[in-house]
């Protein structure tokens, strides 16, 4: 009996929720504000997670390929979320170091985002596979799309 009663609700629960998750990433942000410490905390868990599978590449520390693997597989989840944080109005508000050009820009800058996620899902996949030469080529690659980045599209100080 409890459980009729409890059914309708559940749907509608489970309605909102699939309304919630259809929404644009631009409306998951109520303030400009949260939107850029969403992307800057982003960042720097990709930096983190990042930097642990490069110090093993430049035999900073000893290789590990199953720390490699888990912080790869890490890193390729995080690198796709920060770029929905970019939105209109995101260019001031909290301080940040992201240069007007992303949004005068904006077809480059994602066109850069998407090849450094690409980069990081070949590191992901050769972190997957153990062989710490072919992380070695990976790490490369991906340090080299977040450098242009960077070159491109972060200010030296924040704004």
């Amino acid at each position: 009996m409890m459980i009729k009663k409890m059914k309708p609700s559940l749907i509608a629960l489970g309605a909102v929720l699939g309304l919630c998750a259809a929404l644009p990433a631009s409306a998951q942000f109520q303030k400009a504000e949260d939107a850029i410490k969403y992307r800057q905390s982003s960042f720097t868990l990709m930096g983190t997670h990042f930097s642990r599978i490069a110090a093993m590449a430049q035999g900073k520390v000893a290789f590990d390929a199953k720390a490699a693997a888990e912080n790869a597989d890490i890193l390729n989840t995080i690198a796709k979320l920060p770029y929905s944080a970019f939105g209109e109005g995101t260019d001031k508000g909290a301080p940040n170091r992201a240069k007007p050009e992303i949004w005068k820009e904006s077809a480059k800058f994602k066109e850069a985002a998407d090849k450094m996620v690409a980069e990081v899902g070949k590191l992901d996949a050769a972190a997957r596979g153990g062989n710490l030469d072919q992380i070695k080529a990976a790490v490369g690659g991906v340090g080299q799309s977040c450098k242009a980045c960077h070159d491109n599209y972060r200010a030296k100080e924040t704004n």
